[in-house]
């Protein structure tokens, strides 16, 4: 048989032609959807209007508070709104600890002299004896010098924890990671050398004076055994060091009156707009509707929230019909127990859903700069391939390895989870602390933010898990 090479030729590059148009178009389709996208946020956007109400209008959510209930019934109204096609209620028991009265702190130099300095109880603590307590003060850098110094020189004082977290880490939250022991397990190990109670250096980088506050826990610690444990700010830390260093002797005064109740029912807040073709096939997007009480959550995690509910409002808005069903997911108690995270993941596996990704906002409402992904190597190659459609929007930067607290129960080999990044310089200058507030949110910032959320689950929504194969 003899073959006719420059017809096979000709028709080798006719397909290359009709390959590489077919993806040309594939990417022209993206892009304009994708502008879409971002000019919708930023032109109509309704995020900044929803965090303005849950902010100012209901403020610090913390779980089993009549605030967070109030949330739950807000953010519930303005999703039925939105014409979707389902949106539901998901009952979750929550703990339910209040702070009480204000708390006070002093140290005293010599007998009268005395200087008052800013704490705030960790979530979760005891409380101190209704007159307080007033020791000796032994400073340490963390957990681990704690057995150096062994039960005769802890016994009876109060353990200072001033470890800060490392300045020279760019990531501030690996930081953040670096130093955050301190506050969550530095009471239990103090309380086994004899400690009365426990401070703990803020978790921020910057020189203030809003003590942060924080879950910590006691373990199976027996309650006789639990010793109160509180935050100070960092201007605090560093000028009560400075004394100590001057005069061991001093003695710190501090009184709190928190109480722990049973739990109480709260709910996950869920919208969902099903899927044309696939709508077995499952995209979440989420953030935590629960916040600490000093400030009004507008950052840690106000912000999340409404740029996820703003994910499905702009993808009705520009008249995109998912193939696959997108949900988003307003998960109550992260902060202190993490149980709207671990239920809705619980009733995704007792309903056998097919969740294929999740993405999570939980790291403020600063300037998107891209996203981590926690994922195979070969997946993560496959979503980078997408990089390039955020480039004209500043937000192209993709990290393999990590995603969010809440969705990392979803967890499983067939689930590409993912979390936003915003510039997180600025971000544990607000964390857990009263300065968290709306005024410190910038509305364009804020729209940026979902508008790249809503851009990466247009992509994943369009395509699936695996981008190679396209459809």
């Amino acid at each position: 048989m003899k073959i006719n090479y420059k017809v096979k030729n000709k028709i080798g590059l006719l397909a290359l032609l009709l390959f590489l148009t077919g993806t040309v178009q594939a990417q022209n389709k993206d892009e304009i959807q994708i502008r879409k996208i971002y000019d919708t946020a930023l032109e109509d956007g309704k995020a900044y209007d929803w965090l303005n109400y849950l902010s100012n209008q209901i403020g610090g959510r913390l779980s089993g508070s009549i605030q967070a209930e109030q949330a739950v019934n807000y953010t519930k109204s303005q999703l039925d709104s939105l014409g979707l096609d389902r949106v539901w209620l998901q009952p979750v028991m929550v703990p339910k600890w209040v702070r009480g009265t204000p708390e006070f702190a002093y140290f005293e130099t010599t007998p009268g002299v005395t200087t008052n300095v800013p704490i705030t109880a960790l979530g979760g603590s005891v409380p101190t004896p209704q007159k307080g307590i007033k020791a000796k003060i032994i400073e340490v850098q963390g957990l681990e010098e704690l057995e150096s110094l062994g039960r005769e020189k802890i016994q009876g004082k109060i353990v200072f924890y001033n470890r800060p977290m490392d300045a020279k880490l760019i990531n501030t939250f690996s930081a953040y990671s670096g130093a955050v022991d301190q506050r969550g397990r530095g009471a239990v190990a103090a309380s086994k050398y004899g400690a009365l109670g426990v401070i703990v250096r803020s978790m921020n980088l910057r020189l203030d004076d809003f003590p942060h506050t924080g879950g910590m826990g006691y373990g199976d610690l027996p309650e006789a055994e639990r010793i109160p444990a509180a935050a100070i700010s960092t201007n605090a830390a560093d000028l009560l060091s400075t004394a100590v260093k001057l005069n061991p002797e001093i003695l710190f005064y501090f009184k709190q009156n928190c109480k722990q109740f049973p739990d109480v029912q709260s709910f996950n807040v869920i919208g969902e707009i099903k899927g044309s073709t696939y709508p077995d096939e499952i995209l979440v997007v989420g953030g935590h509707l629960d916040s600490w009480d000093l400030g009004d959550g507008s950052h840690d995690d106000g912000a999340g929230c409404v740029q996820s509910m703003e994910v499905l409002r702009i993808l009705k808005k520009t008249d995109y019909r998912p193939k696959r069903t997108i949900r988003a997911v307003l998960f109550m108690n992260e902060e202190n127990g993490l149980r709207g995270g671990k239920k809705y993941a619980e009733v995704a596996l007792a309903n056998k859903e097919n969740h294929i990704f999740a993405l999570e906002s939980d790291s403020g409402g600063f300037t998107p700069r891209g996203f981590s992904f926690d994922t195979t190597d070969d997946s993560f190659q496959q979503v980078k391939s997408w990089a390039h459609l955020f480039e004209p929007y500043l937000t192209n930067l993709f990290t393999k390895g990590g995603s969010g607290a809440d969705i990392g129960p979803l967890k499983n080999e067939n689930i590409v989870l993912a979390g936003l990044r915003p510039d997180s310089q600025r971000y544990f200058d607000y964390h857990h602390a009263e300065n968290d507030t709306f005024e410190h949110v910038n509305k364009r910032e804020l729209e940026l933010g979902a508008a790249a959320m809503t851009s990466l689950i247009y992509l994943f929504d369009a395509y699936g898990t695996d981008v190679s194969k396209g459809e």
